[in-house]
């Protein structure tokens, strides 16, 4: 077992039930899933970009991602139904809290003038997305052999059913927010 999801049976799923008077340990909130997506942006001509971004999530992930499809055709974007458009890779299980353990204890303190993260990136329903600007914040890629630098996004879905919930539950396993919460 991991050590993160060690933290989250031992101390954290007590600690939020405590706190927030839950009658059962099925409401306690927990992390379901991690998504990460990578937008090809000006690369979709690029087949190498392709592949560079898939190899990127292979090997941050240690999982092959899945290539995401245009669903309907935009012409102002120069973008037609069933181009390739990005990848994405969908995280549960061990791999979801290895992930997530070294995104917060290594990958995130590795970010350029890191102060913590926004507190304000969940969507209502208790999930957080983060952006990240490159992908050399994690130890796995090497910087000699990238062709570009390419962001992408993290989305933490999580059972809460609110915004405090899942903040909680997320600040308990060590997510470094930042100190101010604007409105």
């Amino acid at each position: 077992m991991n050590k993160m999801q060690e933290l989250y049976n031992k101390d954290v799923a007590p600690n939020l039930l405590k706190t927030f008077g839950f009658k059962n340990v099925m409401q306690i909130p927990r992390l379901e899933k991690i998504v990460l997506n990578i937008g090809l942006g000006q690369d979709m001509d690029n087949s190498k970009g392709i592949e560079a971004a898939v190899a990127d999530l292979t090997q941050i992930t240690g999982q092959k991602p899945v290539q995401t499809k245009a669903r309907k055709s935009i012409a102002n974007f120069k973008l037609r139904e069933g181009r390739v458009i990005g990848t994405k890779v969908t995280l549960r299980g061990p791999r979801m809290w290895a992930f997530f353990d070294r995104l917060v204890n290594i990958a995130l303190p590795r970010v350029r003038d890191f102060r913590g993260i926004s507190a304000n990136s969940f969507d209502g329903r208790g999930n957080y997305t983060l952006g990240l600007k490159d992908q050399l914040v994690f130890p796995e890629i090497e910087y000699d052999k990238i062709d570009k630098l390419r962001g992408m996004e993290i989305t933490i879905v999580t059972s809460a059913k609110n915004d405090n919930e899942a903040r909680a539950l997320l600040k308990m396993l060590g997510m470094p927010f930042s100190g101010k919460k604007e409105a």
